[in-house]
């Protein structure tokens, strides 16, 4: 997925103005009460623009002309709230599109029950379907590797062009449909049915249109039909009044004021704020399932990690040769290599790439006749035997140890010492061994993604507890976790034990993050307020997690947390900006109209606004612009800056609060000049 599909192209904005239009329809304005009212209102103009008389009354001279420039405006104000939510809804489809473009007619070598192939279709595949895929194809659907081990280009999926290994067994074997296979060939077990496919969830979710709101949207939601309610029963109460006091007021001028008073700023911006939210999320490459799930980031307390593929690379890889026993570094080196050489496993891998780096290295064919001794539970040990008779392995210490004791050899008295070191940084020693003389040790260690520590101590920075849960020994787990620079840790947990914790602080009343990508992850993933699934990670950590890291990330709950507090913000501070606003409206031009009737109000006519008339069309002119001119902040969001809750709220107030009340007092007078030159024109 490109990282600037957020980008608001020409055809997105073509698209949002059309949209605008179709979104007029009642059944879909009445999910947004405040703008429902304003069409209502609009509908009622345009009749007495039609029949001045419709609804009975007093009317002044050139009133058509006025319901004709209310009716526009009311108009204008409604296609400016759509098109705010247009435009939203519009970077997700944009999206969804690219999306399908990765859906390109697939084809299968799908294996029958006498154990041949087939080409199939695609999406002619089942779960539970075993297929075959060779270097340079796609793959065909998601599913699971059962065998073999090869490198796949994700980019489609990730935007990523380094590609990921994927192989059987394990947290990586995991694949997606629509992926390239690079390398080798691959057997996969097909775990979805058509049209359930994780791409197939992506394009559902980027779907700006198929989102529903949020708790937090549903509840200010009903917050605004309640101003809007309680504005309601006000303008229709000035009506008799007007009337006892010899002072009729026009249904236009009673809409237009009505229009004027409620929250329509926030109730326009409301859905592209949620929408946005989201979208933001995607342009950094996490799937959130739910619009829930990005605001509760924004509340999070603690971070849960797993620490193997998500603190960590995932295999323990060759970090040091440490001979023993008087031999030396190249000594230990060679025989490492050698006892490595058809070792297909990451940690054989790393073993030949350390030896290569250190200036050593063999070519398998020059020992295609020796006999490879594969790892066996059993044994824990592998290696060669050379046609010469001689004996190459390593493996576990102590199967070593016992297996040079068995041959009459002897131990170093070195071994000890250094296995022990080891063993104490946190890594894994495998001792190697030549005929029945123990060379020297390899050391394995967990390598800690680059850049943890920093990104860690951003989160601490924003509040946000980082506790590791991990099954490795105490010992293994301090030592991650201090060169991690996590907070806290759990060591030889199991997956209730996850679950645990996280059921502990959410007593607390605390929201929970959880990042992880086993299957054993899958429960905490489903337990935690926020469940960040690895896409590197099973099918089963993937379906239980709320949101999916593209880019196997974990500390990218960095990125979700800041979008989910500008959420928040940026919903508080357009609340707060639209209240201002309105409460500044009404002292702007509630004295201008009712000064004929009532002249005690002169004192409060600031403004000195031209006339009645133009007080209600400045007003709601500034009421419409205001919308557009507001969908940007809307869009990108308020900054988020770590602040305390007090500090934030004094902020938002003088920006947001002070701005609401000051713009309408600059804007409409503003306008009320040009109207006034305008009529004198």
């Amino acid at each position: 997925m490109a990282k600037n599909s957020n980008t608001l192209t020409p055809d997105i904005l073509r698209r949002a103005v059309w949209e605008s239009f179709t979104k007029l329809d009642p059944r879909v304005m009445v999910r947004n009460p405040v703008m429902f009212v304003v069409e209502i209102g609009f509908v009622i103009t345009l009749l007495l623009t039609i029949d001045q008389n419709l609804f009975g009354g007093h009317y002044s001279a050139g009133q058509r002309g006025y319901n004709a420039i209310v009716t526009v405006i009311l108009l204008v104000t409604v296609l400016f709230g759509n098109f705010a939510e247009a435009v939203a809804e519009g970077r997700g489809k944009a999206q969804a599109e690219s999306l399908r473009r990765t859906k390109t007619d697939l084809y299968a070598n799908r294996k029958r029950a006498d154990g041949t192939y087939e080409q199939v279709p695609a999406t002619t595949l089942h779960k539970g379907d075993i297929v075959r895929v060779e270097a340079g194809e796609m793959i065909p659907a998601d599913g699971e590797v059962i065998e073999g081990l090869g490198s796949v280009d994700e980019s489609a999926i990730t935007g990523e062009s380094a590609p990921v290994i994927r192989g059987a067994g394990g947290d990586f074997s995991s694949v997606t449909g629509g992926t390239k296979l690079l390398s080798d060939e691959l057997v996969i077990r097909i775990t979805v049915d058509p049209g359930e496919s994780f791409l197939d969830k992506m394009i559902g979710l980027v779907e700006g249109a198929s989102r529903q709101k949020t708790p937090n949207e549903l509840a200010l939601s009903v917050l605004l039909a309640g101003l809007t309610l309680i504005f309601l029963i006000v303008i229709v109460t000035l009506e008799p009044m007007a009337r006892y006091v010899g002072k009729p007021i026009d249904v236009a001028t009673l809409i237009a004021l009505l229009v004027c008073l409620i929250p329509t700023t926030i109730g326009a911006l409301l859905s592209a704020i949620g929408i946005a939210g989201m979208d933001r999320v995607i342009r950094f490459n996490v799937i959130a399932k739910s619009g829930k799930a990005v605001e509760a980031a924004g509340d999070v307390n603690t971070l849960i990690l797993d620490k193997t593929g998500t603190i960590t690379i995932g295999n323990r890889l060759a970090s040091e040769f440490v001979p023993v026993g008087g031999h030396g570094a190249q000594e230990v080196t060679e025989i490492a290599a050698i006892s490595s050489l058809f070792d297909e496993t990451p940690e054989g891998r790393s073993v030949i790439d350390l030896a290569k780096q250190k200036g050593i290295a063999f070519a398998r064919e020059d020992y295609l006749q020796a006999e490879n001794v594969e790892f066996s539970a059993d044994t824990r040990m592998s290696g060669l035997n050379l046609p010469n008779g001689t004996i190459i392995r390593k493996g576990a210490v102590d199967a070593i140890q016992q297996f040079v004791a068995d041959q009459g050899g002897s131990i170093p008295a070195d071994l000890g010492e250094q296995t022990e070191r080891i063993a104490k940084e946190g890594g894994t020693p495998l001792a190697v061994v030549k005929g029945t003389e123990i060379y020297g040790l390899i050391y394995l260690k967990d390598i800690v993604k680059p850049g943890m520590r920093e990104r860690f101590e951003e989160l601490r920075r924003m509040g946000i507890k980082t506790v590791m849960c991990t099954g490795d020994n105490p010992l293994t787990a301090a030592t991650i976790a201090r060169e991690a620079g996590v907070d806290d840790f759990i060591a030889e947990a199991k997956p209730q034990d996850k679950i645990r914790l996280i059921q502990s602080e959410q007593e607390q009343g605390k929201l929970v993050a959880m990042s992880g990508d086993g299957t054993n992850d899958a429960p905490a993933l489903a337990q935690a307020d926020v469940g960040l699934a690895m896409n590197t990670g099973t099918t089963s950590a993937k379906e239980a997690g709320n949101m999916i890291d593209l880019d196997s990330d974990p500390t990218k709950l960095i990125e979700v947390v800041s979008i989910g507090k500008q959420l928040l913000i940026t919903r508080g501070a357009i609340t707060t900006f639209s209240i201002a606003n309105d409460v500044a409206k009404y002292f702007a031009i509630i004295p201008a109209i009712f000064l004929t009737m009532i002249p005690s109000l002169q004192s409060l006519n600031i403004m000195h606004l031209h006339s009645p008339r133009s007080a209600i069309l400045s007003a709601l002119i500034f009421n419409a612009i205001i919308i557009p001119l507001l969908i940007p902040l809307a869009m990108r969001g308020v900054k988020y800056r770590p602040m305390g809750a007090t500090s934030m709220l004094i902020r938002n107030l003088l920006i947001y609060g002070l701005g609401g009340v000051v713009a309408p007092f600059v804007g409409i007078k503003l306008i009320d000049l040009l109207l006034a030159t305008a009529s004198h024109l």
